[in-house]
């Protein structure tokens, strides 16, 4: 499993804040596998690592939280953003969890939050090569030429992106799935090929479907949706 940052890890485990994190580890207050910790930036296996917190061992087997929101358009994918409505403001929850990935403020759709930092970690490192599936409308027709550009990939921002699946829905409307999650990808490579979205929603992460979930609306991982992931929520 890749590295994380012991405080950022303390935050996504439910511990503190990750402000709060720092000031325990320079206090000489977090121990890993039985040893002081007091340097920033110190990162862990949190597969391998045994954490500790004022002696206390951090147990996140337990209480963990899976939540799949349909992010509605004009909210923010983050903990707290001065000025902006959150994603957060949309769940009544008193457990601390977070999002897992973003959906930028103009996208709409599914969206997973959690205090698991496993998830968070196993979902985003490109090597589990999970799919996210996407349904595009853009303001004029599209024509197959460019959608046959984006399967086969194009380049965007310094490297080619990966192929993906696409199936056209209308003249304006279309599916994709991809297997990598760049910042904005989808509408900086339409805008590569001179065409701007009207409408962009996440619907499907890995086996996890938005399926009829109202907008807004948010439900906790069904046991099934738990098994279908494979392993990774344990």
């Amino acid at each position: 499993m890749a590295l994380i940052r012991l405080q950022k890890w303390l935050s996504e485990a439910g511990v503190c804040s990750r402000r709060k994190g720092e000031e325990y580890i320079l206090a000489g207050r977090v121990r890993v596998n039985g040893k002081a910790v007091t340097t920033l930036g110190s990162r862990i296996d949190p597969d391998k690592d045994r954490v500790e917190v004022d002696g206390r061992p951090v147990d996140v087997s337990q209480g963990k939280i899976y939540v799949v929101l349909n992010k509605p358009k004009g909210y923010v994918t983050s903990v707290r953003h001065a000025g902006h409505k959150v994603v957060l403001d949309l769940i009544d929850l008193p457990e601390r969890i977070y999002p897992v990935g973003r959906l930028d403020k103009d996208s709409t759709g599914l969206l997973l939050l959690t205090n698991d930092g496993r998830l968070h970690q196993r979902l985003s490192h490109p090597s589990f090569d999970h799919e996210k599936e996407y349904e595009v409308e853009v303001e004029d027709p599209i024509a197959d030429a460019a959608l046959r550009i984006l399967a086969e990939g194009m380049p965007l921002m310094g490297r080619k992106t990966r192929p993906a699946q696409v199936q056209r829905l209308s003249a304006r409307r279309f599916r994709i799935v991809l297997r990598e999650g760049r910042n904005r990808q989808i509408r900086r490579m339409l805008r590569n090929l001179g065409h701007r979205v009207k409408r962009l929603q996440r619907i499907r992460i890995a086996h996890i479907r938005l399926g009829n979930l109202p907008e807004g609306a948010w439900r906790h991982l069904k046991q099934s949706e738990k098994k279908m992931l494979g392993g990774i929520i344990e």
